[in-house]
């Protein structure tokens, strides 16, 4: 497995898996620990995706050291607030069944997220949380955050595949040394991606899938994916992508398939922000 190194001296995996949208627990426990036999050593979760209990029960079940499994989790909008964002990462922490979280992301760019980064950077302090990033934060308010927090954001995720390739995010992010880690990074499955031709075509030429080729090209470029799946074969598909490397003609042919923009969630779009900042995951 790469690795990529973080503004605070630890390292990341280049590859992780993601739970969100495997709210049953059972079956998200299952897929974690068969995750992690596979191989992979980085789990993010949040908050909102309600499967926290079942990673850590995985993650115990496995019998991995703890050091060896990068924990990542989040802090839901409703959740921001010094006070309220203390609460919340150690509710996280209960439910995880851990002593530490090896890092927590504020989940969106709303609400009082600087009195919820001042609560990360005192919780980093008292060494239960080791590194803090953010969520979905575009290029404005993440130079923002960095210019004036005391620990600036190590990690930014954010939708990033080969149909939304954030090109001018990723620079930014090079400037301000923070990694940044793809969410979707299969696009969800969409613009025909499992079948598409372009990625078929270089994924023939290497003896590797559409999704394989997909996840290399973000791996190559230094971002981090967490591609979510519940059938261990895929499991094993998705992390068979760093024994080969991408040409200047492949991924020539795959920046072209940038459409600039995102079809699965806008977080410029007034209904969207006002829909996340009113969204609810506990009373």
């Amino acid at each position: 497995m790469e690795t990529i190194l973080l503004n605070n001296g630890k390292t990341l995996p280049l590859e992780g898996f993601g739970v969100f949208q495997i709210a049953d627990q059972t079956l998200c426990q299952q897929a974690v620990l068969e995750a992690l036999q596979e191989g992979y050593r980085l789990i993010d979760t949040a908050a909102s995706y309600f499967n926290e209990e079942a990673v850590g029960r995985a993650l115990r079940t496995s019998g991995l050291p703890r050091d060896e499994v990068f924990v990542t989790t989040k802090v839901w909008v409703q959740d921001f607030g010094e006070v309220k964002t203390r609460e919340a990462v150690l509710r996280s922490l209960e439910k995880l069944g851990l002593e530490y979280i090896d890092m927590v992301l504020l989940h969106q760019q709303m609400g009082d997220y600087y009195g919820a980064w001042r609560a990360l950077e005192a919780l980093v302090q008292e060494g239960i949380i080791g590194t803090i990033g953010v969520s979905n934060f575009y290029p404005d308010r993440l130079a923002d955050l960095c210019c004036n927090a005391a620990i600036p954001p190590a990690v930014n995720q954010i939708e990033c595949h080969p149909f939304y390739q954030r090109r001018y995010d990723l620079q930014v992010m090079k400037n301000l040394g923070v990694v940044p880690m793809a969410w979707g990074p299969l696009a969800e499955g969409g613009h025909g991606i499992w079948t598409h031709p372009t990625l078929e075509a270089i994924g023939k030429k290497h003896g590797k899938t559409n999704a394989q080729v997909a996840l290399r090209f973000n791996t190559q470029r230094g971002v981090v994916v967490i591609p979510k799946t519940t059938h261990r074969t895929r499991m094993a598909e998705n992390l068979a992508i760093f024994d080969f490397t991408l040409d200047q003609e492949d991924l020539s042919a795959i920046e072209a398939l940038d459409t600039g923009h995102t079809e699965i969630i806008d977080h410029l779009n007034i209904d969207t922000v006002t829909f996340l900042n009113h969204y609810r995951i506990h009373d």
